[in-house]
Order: C-alpha cells, then structure tokens, then sequence
C-alpha cells in the first residue's frame, strides 16, 4: 500500500470571522471550513494537520494599545489558538471524521497534550490533529508552529490557506496595481526579498528542513483539496 501523504494546513484565526463581522467565531464560517477540509481528507491519501491562529479574537496591537507586556499578550494568544482548534474539532467531528486537539499547553480538561509519538499516533489512526498553542513559548507565531510541528512530524508540504490572497506577490497587490504574482519561487528569495509571507524564523526552518509551502486564497470553494491534491492554485515556494 502506498503510503499517505503527511500534509499541514496553516489556517488564519480570521477565517473564522463572519461575514457580518459580528461574531469571532462564527458557526457557519466554521462549518464552511471544516466541510472544505473534509473533501480534502476524503481523497484518502492524506495524513492532515492542522495550526490556526488566533487573530479573530486576540491580536498584537490590542496587546500594544492597553500596554500588555509581550510575553502575557503572546500566551492569550496561544489562548486563543486553542479556542478556535477546539471549535474546528468539533465542526469536524459533526462530519464524521476523528480529530484531535494536541495543545503545547498543558490543558488536560480541554485537549491531550502535545507529543510527537502521540501526534504521529494519531494520524497513523486516520485522525486529523489540530495543533493549539502555539510552539507554547512567547516570541514565535503560529507560522513557526507550523514549520515547526511540520518539521516534527515529516511533513514535506504546509498548505497556507491565506484569507483572501492568492499568493506571493512581489508587493503587495491591495495597495500596488502592478504588483507581480509568483508561480513559484525559492525559500532564499522569499527571505532576501523579505516578501512577508510568513515570519524570517518560519520561512528559514522550512528552507533548512525542505518543507514546500504552498500559499494560495483559501475563500474560493474547493482549494483547500485542489491544493493537497498538488495543484498549483497560488504559489509554490520550495
């Protein structure tokens, strides 16, 4: 039997938001990306994992408006990172499919506790991982946790299923009619370009441990299993 293809899919914590803007985490929106993951779990050749930030309900410049000092502001943030993976569980779980929360914070009550064997257990199993918590140290994002755990695990690819950008572009296209859109492009060039797709910290553990990043908008319906399928559908940094 061929072996399954061991994937991470970094989320944003804003993709949680509704429409309305109401809600932080809105039930429908949840659903809408738990359905999404689902058709690219029921390929059946995949392993998945899975890192999603918090910024729909905490973020560094609340943190720097009412003069939080950095460390207490970055563990709310891990705080909220488990907020949201216990709701994407639980969307999951609604449709069938096994899931477990993993967090680098030791929340007994709530999710198991982070462990590589454990982790890679899980997934031999068929389950999906959600991964809350952040790297369970402040100083580093969730994109770190993401090169980070894809690093532990043996994933070769992370999915970074970006909230309404396409792709790497070579300036940023909100604000520059001319910018130009990257098929593919090299981990030294994102980081000599400083092209702020994901952090420095990130971008080079991926470059050191040869972890493709595949960077694509995840609101366009099905390109979350467009992607794991290994289609470029944004832009391929390698």
């Amino acid at each position: 039997m061929k072996p399954k293809k061991r994937i991470i899919i970094k989320l944003s914590g804003e993709a949680l938001i509704g429409d309305d803007n109401e809600k932080v985490i809105d039930p429908l929106r949840v659903r809408e990306i738990a359905n999404e993951i689902k058709n690219a779990y029921d390929l059946g050749n995949l392993e998945i994992g899975i890192i999603i930030g918090g910024g729909n309900i905490w973020r560094g410049k609340m943190a720097q408006e009412m003069g939080f000092e950095r460390s207490s502001a970055d563990y709310m943030g891990m705080i909220a990172t488990i907020m949201n993976a216990l709701a994407l569980q639980n969307a999951l779980e609604e449709l069938g499919i096994e899931t477990r929360t993993m967090t680098s914070l030791n929340i007994p009550q709530v999710a198991e506790p982070y462990i590589r064997r454990k982790a890679l257990s899980n997934l031999a199993k068929g389950r999906i991982v959600i991964f809350g918590g952040g790297t369970g140290n402040p100083y580093f994002s969730t994109d770190t946790t993401s090169a980070l755990r894809a690093a532990e695990i043996g994933a070769d690819l992370i999915l970074m299923a970006k909230n309404g950008t396409d792709g790497v572009y070579d300036k940023d296209p909100r604000t520059n009619k001319d910018a130009v859109k990257f098929t593919t492009i090299k981990h030294q060039d994102v980081l000599e370009k400083k092209l702020e797709v994901m952090d420095s910290t990130a971008a080079a553990l991926c470059m050191d441990n040869g972890i493709s990043i595949m960077v694509f908008d995840m609101n366009e319906k099905g390109n979350i299993k467009k992607a794991a399928s290994g289609e470029n559908i944004g832009t391929l940094i390698y």
